[in-house]
């Protein structure tokens, strides 16, 4: 059965559900001007500027009321499934693109948007809208965009005696073994959550496939081939270095002490593989806003060369946040939408989330010059590949990141986790 029918078959329930709520005083219905809101910027400072911008709305609009949900990246994936199923999405609610959004358009549960914000859409980035733009029409507006790198901290690379950035795998596991002989953890991460681990495998098969690698992998399922049994047997070797903080495998990305962001923003870790959210995130999981997480000590570098693969270090892993409205939402929901991406609004947004510019004439608002490392390898990538769970169908970005996961606990083989990527994936493109 191909994916868009079996989508079909999955959301059949959900699409009659949400014609039937056209009429009704539930959440999302047009006749209610409340706007339920759904977005995954769960941390300071973040949460506390969406809730300013949705009560400045508010006050504009004294007959809208806008409900907030704010949830950690995963929950969020979870709610959206539901509330998908059920056939009453939020009215406003966080996206990357890809497939995910195919997968919701398909089940007419996100409002195409295409005349609606062609009055403004023109002073977004055409590129950051691509991820949105499907079939000629928009059904989403982006408000970052960036790449997926290493962060890591100035002082502990000194402090185990490395001089200088990873070019290639061989000198990052070299790093690794250094930092764990000079006592210091080397990478922190986020196993509870999955997604980032994911980020290790792609750009293992990435630089061993090549971007043309991935894709021809993606079109006819063969991600058994040797190629990405390798990526497997690369990441296995990082895996079977320890290299993770004690407790990793139950550990969040960005909430509480023990999270990713916070060990790297208390210096506690010396690497972690994330986006370009990463210094704001470990400013405020942290709590060290004044000195900005480890400040100057926080460093960048691209994903390294794997030595004998076909990808380039230019080839890079990422995307950007986004907002779809739901296809039910009230009319002023797109009016709120506008609202966000207004200049002297979304500088603000700029200004404290450290959110890469994508609406014209705020360039100037992006406050940190740590990024800088990171913009310019964006400005001169020569392949962009979408994080894998969102850019594929769900079922096999699902499989991606549980097989990862899987793999770093050593319960899996990179043989296993190639072959089940293979399977899920040839059932999506069957």
């Amino acid at each position: 059965m191909s994916f868009n029918r079996r989508l079909s078959a999955l959301f059949a329930a959900g699409a009659l559900a949400l014609a039937a709520a056209c009429g009704g005083n539930g959440a999302g219905s047009s006749s209610d001007k409340t706007i339920d809101w759904w977005h995954i910027q769960s941390e300071e400072p973040m949460k506390s500027v969406w809730a300013k911008m949705a009560k400045d709305f508010e006050k504009s609009h004294p007959d809208v009321q806008i409900k907030i949900t704010a949830l950690q990246n995963e929950p969020f994936k979870a709610k959206m499934t539901t509330a998908g199923q059920s056939g009453n999405p939020p009215d406003l609610f966080q996206s990357w693109g890809g497939g995910v959004l195919q997968q919701q358009i398909d089940a007419g549960l996100v409002k195409d948007l295409t005349n609606d914000v062609k009055p403004w859409v023109d002073s977004v980035s055409p590129t950051a809208r691509e991820a949105y733009t499907i079939d000629g029409k928009i059904y989403g507006i982006p408000f970052d965009t960036g790449m997926v790198g290493f962060w890591y901290n100035k002082k502990h690379f000194a402090t185990a005696g490395i001089s200088e950035p990873p070019a290639t795998w061989t000198d990052f596991l070299d790093a690794v073994k250094k930092l764990k002989a000079a006592g210091i953890t080397p990478i922190g991460l986020a196993g509870k959550e999955k997604w980032p681990g994911h980020f290790y495998w792609t750009y293992l098969a990435m630089r061993q496939a090549g971007k043309a690698g991935l894709d021809a992998a993606i079109a006819d399922g063969s991600f058994d081939g040797a190629d990405f049994v390798k990526a497997g047997e690369n990441l296995a070797a990082l895996a079977a270095l320890d290299p993770f903080q004690k407790g990793f495998l139950g550990a969040p990305y960005g909430e509480g002490a023990e999270s990713q962001a916070a060990l790297m923003g208390n210096g506690k870790v010396a690497i972690e593989l994330m986006g370009q959210w990463a210094p704001a995130t470990q400013t405020g999981a942290s709590g060290r806003e004044e000195e900005r997480g480890i400040g100057d000590d926080l460093g960048f570098f691209p994903f390294p060369a794997v030595e004998g693969g076909k990808g380039a270090q230019t080839e890079i892993l990422g995307g950007g946040n986004g907002f779809v409205v739901g296809g039910n939402a009230p009319p002023e929901t797109v009016e709120f939408l506008e609202f966000i991406m207004k200049p002297e609004n979304y500088r603000v947004a700029v200004e404290n989330g450290s959110y890469i510019p994508v609406v014209e004439g705020t360039d100037d608002a992006y406050p940190d010059e740590r990024v800088q490392p990171l913009l310019e390898t964006v400005t001169g990538a020569t392949a962009f590949q979408l994080y894998l769970d969102q850019a594929y169908p769900p079922a096999v970005g699902e499989t991606i990141n549980d097989s990862t996961a899987a793999l770093i606990a050593g319960e899996m083989t990179p043989d296993d986790v190639a072959k089940a990527i293979a399977d899920t994936a040839k059932k999506e493109i069957q």
